[in-house]
């Protein structure tokens, strides 16, 4: 890493460098005089640096003639934590501290170009969004709350298959993090034990004179830990979270926000490959179960008897006669 003229001022990658570096060696002491070299800095613009870092939260330990340590069990979410779990290319992660949506910043850096691949992460949203218009509760340092740009080849028909990407990708890095199964409610939402742990939201933007995707923002949040107050009394008796934030989880939220990464792209670069709707049909809460579905007609009672190779949900009404659901929402009757 190389770039770093002066240290008149903070350069504007110098921080994310020295993070860089000390995530590399966490655990272990790294002089300023070997980070200065590195980066090309002077060790005063090192100290700079780790001061900022600290003053974020960062719990940097500093001994005279060892230098500066990560301590483990930092738990802050940054580009440097991620990038280095990571097994795809990314090509930018940019993270906040706050900001209203990560949602409504990609789109913003959609429209300016930005590549495929770019990913926006928050520690709190003010203004994060379920379906349907919903609020997303996105309390700080709790969760992970994560965008993801793409520019797919699909027809509009088939947008659906981002979401159901996604979910097949957040159930398998929750579990492979926490070994703890992870269900998926048609079509957006993972719960663990019974309680929604994460919701999904694609917004896209369309060609309609070639019925295609122009591009598609992919927003996902994550109930990492439980809030210090707990959840809203609306949201109460539906939601959770994987982990209490007392125990010590090295670095979580950074490994989970890579492998779900990971898992997605995978599944994305081959999202017409039939394994994808075998393992979303096989974390399924809700086939074989009865449900209702809910429409601004009132609640239908029905049994949900399988998902096609379009992610629509097939039904069974009290009438006797079947339903295929491409979008809606449903609630299993002894969940919610």
């Amino acid at each position: 890493m190389s770039g770093f003229q002066s240290d008149k001022g903070m350069q504007p990658n110098l921080k994310e460098g020295v993070l860089a570096l000390l995530e590399n060696g966490k655990g272990q002491d790294i002089s300023g005089s070997e980070m200065a070299e590195r980066l090309h800095v002077s060790r005063n613009a090192i100290w700079k640096a780790i001061k900022q870092l600290k003053e974020e939260g960062y719990q940097i330990e500093a001994a005279t003639n060892r230098g500066y340590c990560l301590h483990s069990d930092n738990n802050i979410v940054s580009a440097q934590g991620i990038y280095k779990y990571l097994t795809v290319d990314i090509p930018g992660i940019e993270v906040h501290k706050t900001t209203v949506s990560t949602n409504t910043i990609l789109r913003e850096k959609a429209e300016e170009n930005s590549p495929e691949g770019t990913v926006v992460i928050a520690e709190e949203q003010t203004g994060g969004r379920g379906r349907m218009g919903r609020v997303f509760f996105s309390p700080a340092e709790t969760g992970l709350y994560m965008s993801i740009l793409l520019r797919p080849q699909l027809a509009v028909s088939e947008a659906l298959n981002i979401t159901t990407c996604a979910a097949v990708a957040v159930a398998e890095a929750i579990e492979m993090n926490t070994g703890i199964e992870a269900q998926i409610k048609w079509v957006n939402d993972i719960y663990c034990g019974n309680k929604k742990v994460c919701g999904i939201l694609t917004e896209a933007s369309f060609d309609m004179e070639n019925m295609g995707i122009n591009y598609a923002i992919l927003g996902i949040g994550i109930n990492v830990f439980q809030p210090r107050n707990a959840f809203p009394d609306e949201i109460r008796d539906v939601a959770d979270a994987l982990l209490n934030k007392e125990d010590n989880h090295e670095d979580f939220r950074n490994r989970l926000a890579a492998q779900v990464l990971n898992r997605f792209m995978k599944y994305y670069d081959n999202i017409n490959d039939r394994k994808l709707l075998e393992e979303y049909k096989r974390r399924s809460l809700l086939l074989g179960r009865e449900i209702n579905i809910l429409s601004k007609e009132g609640t239908q009672k029905a049994t949900a008897l399988d998902i096609d190779e379009q992610f629509r949900l097939k039904v069974l009404m009290q009438d006797g006669t079947t339903k295929f659901l491409s979008s809606g929402e449903v609630s299993v009757r002894s969940v919610t």
